[in-house]
């Protein structure tokens, strides 16, 4: 999914988490070189090094944090230099920008990504894994398996086909949350569960807030730890699923909606960008390419 991501959206989420790295740093006892925002609260003894996980968890604990998608190697130090205290791939954005699409890319590809990711960062990776592969040899925990070895901190698993072009029924979905919330555990991964029929308006289920928080209720008794239902705008919707649920929310801005200051005040937890800072950054490509040219 693409679409333009307003300036001043970035603006106010950079802001955010610059406050919260300076909170973190300021506060009694903290020095210079911990972790930002909640994690220093976690890491009771000043010696001790938080996994990649633990420091992701405890981001989710309160308030709201801004969690942009960087699509290769350079977007992720940027991004990481501006203070954000965590990134997340995108599968649109890395697989146009290798010259494929989203849901084309392969789990080689995507494994050898996050490691590329992970290389240069120094904060947490969350993985956006489509369905986690479970086609593949060793399937949806064998993925899990493979990202963790690559260094990631969480994973996400959906319930769009890409394949079928259909949304797994709910029975299909929460048998597969349940089979990654294993896995999960076994690596110690963070594992974000999404009900994509706001995205997929092809479905017969499309646009259903019902059917959306009965299955965001279902992932989350099935062990997820992080709830996502990409497409909401409004805020009665967004307000219904962060009471219904009780679990920590992932938004996604989307044109004309609410941004990240409106998002958090409804009780989301993680705002993230999709492919929206790709598509931004494309945009800008091409108009300058265009003045370049003289056209």
């Amino acid at each position: 999914m693409s679409f333009d991501y307003s300036s001043r959206s970035l603006i106010t989420g950079v802001q955010h988490n610059q406050e919260r790295l300076l909170s973190s740093r300021l506060r009694p006892g903290a020095a210079d070189g911990f972790p930002p925002a909640t994690v220093v609260g976690v890491c009771k003894d000043p010696l001790m090094t938080n996994s990649p996980a633990e420091t992701f968890r405890a981001l989710h604990a309160s308030g709201c944090f801004a969690m942009p998608n960087p699509w290769d190697a350079g977007s992720a130090k940027v991004l990481e230099e501006m203070g954000f205290d965590a990134v997340a791939s995108t599968s649109a954005g890395f697989g146009r920008a290798i010259g494929k699409d989203d849901y084309l890319i392969s789990r080689d590809e995507l494994v050898a990504h996050v490691a590329n990711l992970t290389d240069v960062l120094t904060i947490p990776l969350n993985v956006d894994s489509e369905q986690l592969f479970p086609d593949d040899p060793g399937g949806i925990a064998e993925t899990v398996r493979l990202l963790a070895d690559a260094g990631a901190a969480g994973c996400s698993i959906e319930d769009f086909h890409p394949g079928r072009q259909s949304i797994d029924s709910i029975e299909a979905a929460t048998s597969a949350v349940s089979q990654a919330v294993s896995a999960c555990a076994e690596h110690n991964l963070v594992l974000t569960a999404r009900a994509e029929n706001h995205l997929h308006t092809a479905n017969p289920s499309a646009g259903d807030l019902d059917e959306t928080i009965e299955r965001l209720v279902a992932y989350r008794d099935a062990g997820a730890e992080v709830l996502y239902a990409p497409g909401l705008t409004e805020e009665a919707d967004i307000v219904r699923v962060v009471n219904e649920t009780g679990m920590p929310i992932n938004a996604l801005p989307m044109p004309g909606g609410p941004g990240f200051t409106e998002l958090a005040s409804f009780g989301v937890r993680r705002v993230s960008a999709g492919s929206g800072l790709y598509s931004a950054v494309t945009k800008a490509l091409r108009s300058a390419a265009t003045s370049f040219a003289g056209r």
